[in-house]
């Protein structure tokens, strides 16, 4: 599913938004979680999971054609954990209302 069919299939659920009203608060959700991991925080949605960020060492690494051997600066990456009802309905559970 892509954003915009996200946005599409809200306002389809709930007639009584203006389309553009629900663009607006799916992009603000969207920059909200994305603000909150920049600064370092954990973003939780209960029963669907929670977002945070993984530090990873700087390195050494090897490139694989050469062999040569590449420094790999430290990073931060994004990591999400499925919550404990997402988890269960992918695997064939209970349903979530």
């Amino acid at each position: 599913m892509t954003k915009s069919e996200l946005i599409a299939r809200i306002a389809e659920q709930n007639p009584h938004l203006y389309q553009r009203d629900v663009e607006r608060i799916v992009s603000t959700i969207f920059e909200e979680i994305a603000d909150a991991l920049a600064r370092g925080d954990r973003v939780e949605l209960r029963g669907f999971g929670a977002f945070s960020v993984k530090h990873r060492d700087a390195r050494i690494g090897r490139n694989p054609r050469t062999g040569e051997t590449v420094k790999v600066d430290a990073k931060a990456a994004p990591y999400f954990k499925t919550g404990k009802q997402l988890r269960e309905l992918l695997n064939g559970g209970e349903t979530v209302s």
